[in-house]
């Protein structure tokens, strides 16, 4: 980065001031925490991630503990947190770690890319978070902060693009990269929201383009909400919910969930869901045509 930008100092200054106080930010919260509380957060509140995370961090606190456990218990403890996969690759991380790096996360940030179900987004943030690396970090809430402030549209675009990178490095500072990259994200998840923001109480208000411009409405494809009733993520997640909560394998008829009538009365869709998840490794079949989590 040439320059330093404007943004830095207020953001930078607003987050010193406002930050929430959460575990995994606190001195001393191991690399290994972190990297669980990051697979955690995907596309999941955090006032959902919190108890579930003190759990993990009771029961598990170092990646030789999860590798020890079987995948059912980690499944089990995963509750409701959704997208149970999350769960079984960070199992199969913890294996990774225990085997290739002697059960100290690496600091690395390809060797964190390399990791099982490590993606681009959460090794740049383990490596910024843990190690105070200088990586973009781009979340959600971070793409909409400077879509906003410096590109002057509402929303970004459906899908990381390469321009966004580009932007995400150059703004990177270059002391302090690391805080940068959590101060934009909680201004996006606090105050630069994606319905109803709070401009009002924004440190860059007056230099976002976004705001300058009017703030001009979205343009582009229609944003569309995640559905939910009658949904096969319902039905999956009402199967694995059944799963979790028996202690011996189920047959099919056995798995009776809650779901809307109009569910019910589609006969492929639990089968189908059902195959999904076992497809998925959630859930493993067994001879008698019972069904169990995985052993």
């Amino acid at each position: 980065m040439a320059d330093e930008s404007p943004l830095h100092r207020p953001i930078l200054d607003w987050y010193e001031a406002n930050a929430r106080e959460l575990p995994w930010r606190e001195p001393g919260c191991s690399p290994w925490l972190i990297l669980v509380s990051e697979i955690m957060l995907q596309q999941t509140p955090v006032n959902r991630v919190l108890p579930i995370w003190r759990e993990w961090a009771e029961r598990w606190p170092t990646p030789a503990d999860l590798a020890d456990a079987s995948p059912a218990d980690v499944i089990r403890a995963w509750g409701r947190l959704g997208y149970p996969r999350r769960a079984l690759r960070l199992h199969q991380a913890a294996q990774a770690i225990v085997e290739r790096h002697n059960g100290s996360v690496p600091s690395d940030h390809a060797e964190l890319l390399a990791l099982p179900g490590i993606g681009s987004y959460t090794a740049a943030a383990v490596a910024s978070f843990a190690f105070g690396q200088r990586h973009a970090v781009l979340d959600t809430n971070v793409r909409r902060v400077f879509a906003r402030t410096v590109s002057g549209v509402e929303y970004p675009p459906p899908a990381l693009t390469a321009a966004e990178t580009r932007l995400a490095t150059e703004l990177l500072p270059e002391q302090k990269a690391h805080v940068w990259a959590v101060a934009v994200m909680e201004l996006g998840a606090l105050i630069c929201t994606a319905r109803s923001p709070k401009c009002a109480a924004c440190p860059v208000s007056a230099q976002c383009a976004w705001r300058l411009a009017g703030s001009p409405p979205h343009t582009g494809p229609a944003r569309k909400g995640q559905a939910w009733a009658g949904t096969d993520r319902q039905i999956r997640g009402a199967l694995m919910a059944a799963l979790r909560h028996s202690k011996e394998p189920l047959s099919q008829p056995q798995l009776v969930i809650e779901v809307p009538d109009s569910a019910l009365r589609d006969p492929g869709q639990r089968s189908r869901c059902l195959a999904g998840l076992i497809e998925d490794g959630l859930v493993e079949p067994l001879p008698d045509e019972r069904y169990q989590l995985p052993a």
